[in-house]
């Protein structure tokens, strides 16, 4: 049987880990105090968030491509 070949090249889902790098990168974005969640700074919750936001997305892209 003939093995399937393997499309290692560049895929448009990649472009999502471009908008994460993105966003973690452009800081005055979220560099304030409010809004607050149960006391916490947006500046650290969102990092926190786009931390697990980028865990999940990676993973998405692995298994799409």
């Amino acid at each position: 049987m003939a093995e399937k070949p393997s499309n290692r090249g560049w895929s448009w889902w990649y472009l999502l880990l471009i908008v994460l790098c993105a966003a973690a990168l452009w800081v005055p974005f979220y560099n304030t105090v409010d809004p607050t969640l149960w006391g916490i700074p947006f500046f650290y919750w969102f990092q926190l968030l786009l931390v697990l936001a980028s865990a999940v997305v990676i993973a998405v892209v692995h298994v799409v491509t």
